[in-house]
């Protein structure tokens, strides 16, 4: 117990004054739609234009005739508890949440490269700075200059451009090689936000959630989803409302209903069954062989040593009717640490038995994270992203997976969610 409450304390000084992604975005965008009507331009910059999973504050650039008058409707904002400064191009609020809001208002012709400069990160712009160097070009937040003219700022394209590269994505620029690759013109094209087409993984009445199944399917087709898959969870996870056999077989019926409804949406009826300490899943074979598609997830028992934890994973992996491996290393951020397993052992064994990893888009979890993200694309292993949605307000959380995919440098090929329905149902059969 010891260590567990040292864990908690680590874990407690590094969230301080850092904000969850899912639960910063739309605050931003709020602040953004306030303000657009009164600016020329506007973005986000910083770790949040990057979607990194935490953020220490958020960046907002604009270019506007009346600074004033923007700074002045910025600083008396509804959400805003508290002034930190307020200048003529700068102020600074605090939010009633807790969250630092930082607003510039930038001349046109530097608003290109002051969203770069402000953007980073950090490592990335270092990067940027020494090839403007070799080319006898000075770049800072103002442009890009040779001597004393500007050769390029008022767009961010503009700026890589004239620095013989890409322009690279944002969620890109952590300095993980992405530079290099785009001044050979070879950077991956990452998937885009509108090219995931449905949701793989939500709970509902049937066990933990607060909304019907066809509420669920009325909601994902406002977002556009062309499927979703139903996986409410199966077998011995009580707390969560698993279903029995009995269960299982009623809310089949209901889901049949529900399809002759809708023709313009497919839903998949999945389940997710809990893996237990010995790798095994606790619900019988038939409920496992009728179902559309498989998730499999720990639940429990999350500090076992890594040998046994990645025992207990490629076990389960190995079970024959297993689709999708659900939040694979059951991180809770800011809560929980991973569990130890050796990510690549469970990504060969993936890969062997084309297994696919989530990425679990809820906001406290974003697991698999970028890194593991990337591990996965280098292994050739497929991705799905499921919002693990228990209500439908919880089905945006879509865009924070998409985010995750796009900062692991995952492509459209990578994430299964960009299929059509006929080649999902045609995969998921196999």
């Amino acid at each position: 117990t010891e260590l567990k409450i040292l864990e908690g304390i680590e874990i407690a000084r590094r969230r301080q004054h850092r904000f969850i992604l899912g639960y910063a975005l739309p605050e931003a965008n709020r602040i953004i739609e306030t303000l657009k009507p009164y600016v020329k331009k506007i973005s986000m910059a910083g770790s949040i234009r990057r979607r990194k999973e935490t953020i220490g504050d958020v960046d907002i650039l604009a270019v506007a005739e009346d600074a004033e008058r923007v700074m002045d409707l910025f600083t008396k904002m509804k959400e805003v508890e508290r002034i930190l400064a307020r200048g003529s191009t700068k102020s600074s609020v605090r939010l009633h949440g807790g969250m630092q809001v930082d607003l510039r208002v930038v001349a046109e012709e530097s608003f290109g490269s002051a969203l770069q400069y402000f953007t980073g990160s950090k490592e990335h712009n270092i990067e940027l700075r020494k090839i403007a160097i070799r080319k006898g070009y000075k770049l800072n937040e103002y442009g890009l200059f040779k001597g004393e003219e500007r050769i390029a700022g008022e767009k961010e394209e503009d700026v890589y451009k004239a620095l013989g590269m890409q322009w690279i994505p944002p969620e890109m620029r952590e300095n993980r090689g992405e530079v290099e690759l785009a001044l050979q013109r070879k950077l991956p094209e990452i998937v885009e936000y509108e090219d995931v087409r449905g949701d793989l993984q939500m709970h509902t009445k049937w066990s933990d959630g607060a909304n019907t199944i066809e509420e669920m399917v009325q909601e994902a087709r406002k977002l556009g989803h062309k499927f979703i898959a139903i996986t409410d969870h199966v077998g011995s996870l009580k707390i969560a409302g698993g279903m029995d056999e009995e269960k299982i077989a009623e809310q089949a019926r209901e889901i049949e209903k529900v399809r002759e409804k809708y023709d313009d949406i497919y839903i998949f009826h999945g389940v997710e069954a809990n893996i237990m300490k010995d790798g095994s899943l606790d619900v019988g074979k038939e409920v496992l062989k009728n179902a559309d598609v498989v998730l499999a997830s720990i639940h429990s028992a999350f500090r076992m040593e890594e040998k046994e934890m990645t025992a207990r994973l490629l076990k389960a992996m190995d079970n024959e009717y297993v689709d999708i491996i659900a939040h694979p290393t059951c991180r809770i951020i800011q809560k929980r640490e991973p569990i130890k397993v050796d990510m690549e052992k469970v990504m060969e064994k993936a890969r062997e038995n084309d297994i696919v990893m989530e990425i679990n888009a809820y906001p406290e979890r974003l697991d698999l994270n970028d890194l593991n993200v990337k591990m996965a694309v280098e292994y050739g292993v497929k991705l799905s992203i499921g919002t693990d949605a228990h209500a439908k307000e919880h089905l945006r959380f879509y865009e924070l997976g998409t985010a995750v995919a796009r900062r692991g440098w995952a492509t459209k090929k990578d994430i299964i969610n960009t299929y059509d329905v006929d080649k999902l149902k045609r995969m998921f059969e196999k």
